[in-house]
């Protein structure tokens, strides 16, 4: 009996063992494998019973809404396979929350939902004419188009490009066709996009994958045809997760943009009645491919004048809104926007204003705030009180003759801007002459003076009876900010030219030009924004390539009629007008 007992008790303690683990498993497992189990008898019930395999109730709702979204009919069908799949996934899986996930995307998509246009190219020159002051080109190009869609009653939207430097409203003015068209807007900045995966989107294989930009940004809008702003399209990089500005040809072909594909979606979306504007500051740095798709529309810098004006116009009314102020608050005495304009910035557009205007009623609401004043006025003389001392000293021209310094016309990014080119000849160290380029010089920039070099080595006999051995520095000031560009050329030439032969050179002339190794002058681009820049400058002689003469057509008169243009087609013209040899 005793060995019986023993017996009976080891058996007892297995069989609690054997429970206990039971017990366990069916906690961890059970929820999932019941609901597996129901289901599966539900089915076998139904088919006992006639009824089919019937879907569930969620497969069913979203086969509605599919057929109720309209969309094309092969996506459709791509759509009820994964109605299907998810019909045959368990309920928690993570493959059932990825298809789940997927179908809520395709029936967020407005695969047929239209915004009525409004077009009406007189009505929109007035909401182009409200927001924006001048540019008077760009406004005459958008017109053209609106009353192309007016006429034609097209849905397919044109692809524009606006180019320019930064601060003359590039981003605002496609708010503003937007409102024009009665349209929904959106802003998509591609600034430092380097990842293909950020325009087409990322496979449904990995985890946390979504559609690209362009997709989402249609599922926020709710509409087929927004206006999309592509900001800062010259801006994009490529490294080894693939070129994203490659990814944009499709979606900006206006043949290939009815078919969109993302990798997410899977499916083509029509892109061809969305109207994209994009935005850059350099046509340069736009792949040529891209380039090809797009209507450039040039944005051009804003005159001394147009700036005064939108100052008065636009900025200060609104500056005082934003700062709680009203015209009784803060008056500005209209010769104060003019000193702003000259002493306080040098740009292109109007951002710095901005800026320096915003300055000016903080102090303002400071003075209010702190001393009760009821009324602030601010002129040329106390100025300085609100904004400090001037940054920069308008009439940047020489004051005297000097040796070996000349001054050019460059431009860049930023627009129109005026450098000076300095060069110092010393004896050779060693046998063979060394030259020196410094100040953040480009490669092309570097070949422009390599050239002025060669001319004038060529030359040297006709020029001075020197013999032309001397080690060169030439140096550009401002060593911190790149430069390139071969409009330096015909300067670079002439700071050369002085130092070999000892002349000065006229400091009332600046002048622009690529030189060749035959000394032929070439034309080069940003005419206006160098010589509004000049202008601003103080300087009221300019010389131009022959060639370019016809791009006087874009400087305003007022600026024109302050100027003296010499047009040149050969460097010894330059020399002579210059040096006076």
């Amino acid at each position: 009996m005793t060995e019986l007992v023993q017996i009976l008790t080891r058996e007892l303690q297995v069989l609690e063992l054997q429970s206990q683990l039971r017990t366990k498993v069916e906690r961890e497992v059970g929820q999932t494998q019941r609901e597996y189990y129901l289901r599966e008898q539900l089915r076998a019930i139904q088919a006992e019973l006639g009824g089919g395999d019937h879907l569930s109730e969620e497969g069913e709702n979203y086969r509605q809404q599919f057929i109720q979204v309209g969309m094309p009919e092969e996506t459709l069908e791509r759509a009820m396979q994964e109605v299907k799949r998810l019909e045959r996934a368990p309920t928690s899986s993570p493959e059932g929350m990825v298809i789940r996930n997927y179908i809520d995307w395709l029936l967020s998509l407005p695969w047929q939902t239209l915004t009525e246009d409004s077009i009406d190219v007189k009505k929109a020159v007035q909401i182009l004419d409200r927001d924006h002051y001048g540019l008077t080109t760009v406004k005459d190009r958008i017109a053209d188009f609106l009353a192309v869609r007016q006429v034609s009653n097209s849905l397919r939207g044109p692809i524009l490009c606006f180019v320019g430097p930064p601060g003359v409203g590039k981003t605002s003015l496609g708010r503003s066709i937007a409102e024009a068209l009665g349209r929904k807007f959106q802003r998509i900045s591609l600034g430092g996009v380097r990842d293909e995966a950020e325009i087409r989107g990322h496979r449904r294989t990995y985890i946390g994958s979504m559609p690209g930009r362009l997709i989402q940004a249609l599922k926020q809008c709710g509409t087929k045809n927004p206006v999309f702003q592509l900001d800062e399209i010259d801006k994009m990089t490529s490294d080894f997760r693939g070129d994203p500005t490659s990814a944009l040809l499709e979606a900006l072909d206006p043949e290939q943009n009815s078919t969109f594909s993302d990798h997410y979606i899977e499916a083509p979306f029509d892109l061809s009645a969305v109207m994209f504007i994009c935005t850059a500051n350099l046509l340069e740095n736009i792949p040529a491919p891209l380039r090809d798709r797009m209507e450039i529309i040039r944005f051009p810098s804003y005159t001394e004048k147009e700036k005064i004006e939108i100052a008065k116009k636009y900025l200060l009314p609104e500056k005082l809104r934003e700062h709680g102020l009203n015209k009784t608050h803060l008056k500005v005495d209209p010769k104060s926007f003019e000193t702003i304009v000259r002493e306080y910035t040098r740009e292109s557009g109007v951002r710095s204003l901005n800026r320096e205007i915003a300055t000016v009623c903080r102090k303002t609401a400071r003075q209010i705030a702190e001393h009760n004043a009821k009324t602030i006025t601010v002129t040329p003389d106390n100025l300085s009180e609100f904004l400090g001392r001037p940054k920069f000293r308008y009439g940047l021209k020489g004051r005297t003759n000097e040796i070996g310094i000349a001054t050019g016309l460059v431009y860049s990014e930023y627009g129109g801007d005026i450098i000076s080119i300095e060069v110092a000849l010393s004896e050779p160290y060693a046998e063979q002459p060394t030259i020196r380029l410094t100040g953040s010089l480009g490669d092309v920039m570097k070949e422009s003076a390599h050239a002025a070099m060669s001319y004038l080595r060529q030359h040297q006999t006709e020029l001075s009876d020197k013999d032309f051995r001397y080690d060169i520095h030439l140096h550009v000031p401002e060593g911190a900010v790149p430069k390139d560009g071969p409009s330096a050329g015909i300067t670079i030439l002439t700071a050369l030219t002085s130092a070999y032969t000892n002349r000065p050179i006229r400091s009332d002339i600046t002048m622009t030009g690529e030189i060749t190794l035959r000394g032929k002058v070439l034309p080069v681009g940003g005419i206006r924004e160098k010589v509004l820049a000049a202008h601003r400058a103080g300087f009221r002689k300019i010389i131009l390539p022959a060639d370019n003469e016809r791009d006087l057509d874009d400087i305003p008169e007022t600026v024109q009629k302050q100027i003296e243009f010499t047009f040149v087609s050969d460097a010894q013209e330059v020399l002579q007008l210059a040096i006076g040899l």
